[in-house]
């Protein structure tokens, strides 16, 4: 009976201890899980980059630096317990505050780095492309110290300016990235767009999809209404065909870019520029902004018209003429409807 006791005892001891231990361990385990849920302290939404090479304890480290958290030992423990806490990936994430500690862990072993998105507006020309990404700071600029020829050469081009070759979209990209890597995607989507244009073109007047590019620049440049490109192509169209040249402000206001203040005058027409269609025949060098897959597609395929002539109408659109005669009097209309809104 004495040993069984005995044994008894130790068995007692054993169990209470187990049981101890069991509770020590959920109780760690239930304040482990507890913390990795909390979110991080951050104030408003913020940018944290993970540099290359970084670990966890040191990520971790920032965060308390930064008082976005009390203590690392939860995160220290968790990365014992789980090697993938130990695989974070660089780059630049975006925290708002709302995610756990447990989820942006996460977050950093996905690799899932924030998407800045740069946006290039249809007809926008490369001037102004370039003043936006000099304005970034999310990009790497690999551009800073090139002129217009030396971007064409870098995206591959075989042109002495990008200018026209940028499809307008909205592109997403990581921190760092080049700018140059993002302008090639650029490029290649615009190349498609050209090619899908030139396959469908109903007019053969053009020998090489560049011609086409050029026009379909002149056109987005014009058009303010969507549905008006088809109509717009058929009067450059025509014009081109009669031998007449197009006489088209946006061309003119390319030509002068870097001295233009918002107003064309009278002055800016009658002056020589290799892109002043008043005063040269044909096309100009290059094309004068970067076209939407629209207006390419209006390029290629213009309404059949005998129209000549369109001015504005006053209200967003235009007025097409097929005569001098009827041109004028569409250009007396507009200018009395912009008399009146003036005095208003």
């Amino acid at each position: 009976m004495t040993n069984f006791f005995k044994r008894w005892s130790k068995l007692k001891i054993l169990i209470t201890t187990s049981f101890i231990l069991s509770i020590a361990m959920l109780t760690a385990f239930i304040w482990l899980q507890t913390q990795l849920e909390k979110p991080l302290k951050i104030p408003e939404p913020t940018f944290f980059k993970v540099e290359k090479g970084a670990s966890i304890n040191k990520v971790c480290r920032q965060f308390t630096q930064l008082n976005w958290l009390e203590s690392c030992i939860p995160l220290k423990v968790m990365s014992k317990l789980d090697t993938s806490f130990n695989n974070i990936k660089s780059g630049t994430y975006k925290l708002d505050g709302t995610d756990s500690v447990s989820q942006i862990v996460q977050m950093f072993t996905k690799g899932e780095v924030h998407q800045f998105a740069f946006t290039i507006v249809d007809g926008e020309n490369i001037y102004q492309v370039l003043d936006k990404l000099a304005e970034v700071d999310f990009l790497s600029n690999d551009i800073r110290d090139l002129d217009l020829q030396g971007i064409a050469s870098a995206l591959g081009l075989k042109s002495d300016t990008p200018e026209g070759f940028l499809a307008p979209d909205t592109y997403f990209v990581e921190a760092e990235t080049k700018i140059t890597d993002l302008l090639k995607r650029a490029v290649a989507k615009q190349q498609d767009r050209l090619e899908q244009a030139w396959k469908q073109r109903q007019v053969f007047r053009f020998k090489t999809p560049y011609e086409l590019l050029k026009l379909a620049s002149i056109i987005e440049k014009e058009s303010g209404v969507a549905a008006e490109r088809g109509a717009i192509a058929s009067v450059f169209y025509n014009r081109l065909e009669k031998g007449m040249r197009l006489q088209t402000d946006p061309t003119v206001i390319y030509g002068i870019w870097q001295e233009y203040d918002g107003d064309i005058k009278r002055v800016h027409l009658k002056q020589k520029t290799p892109y002043n269609t008043y005063r040269i025949n044909g096309l100009p060098p290059t094309p004068i902004a970067n076209p939407s897959l629209s207006s390419l597609l209006a390029a290629a395929q213009p309404e059949q018209t005998d129209f000549l002539y369109f001015v504005a109408s006053g209200n967003g659109g235009h007025v097409f003429s097929k005569t001098l005669a009827e041109h004028n009097k569409a250009v007396r209309s507009y200018l009395a409807i912009q008399k009146l809104k003036n005095k208003e």
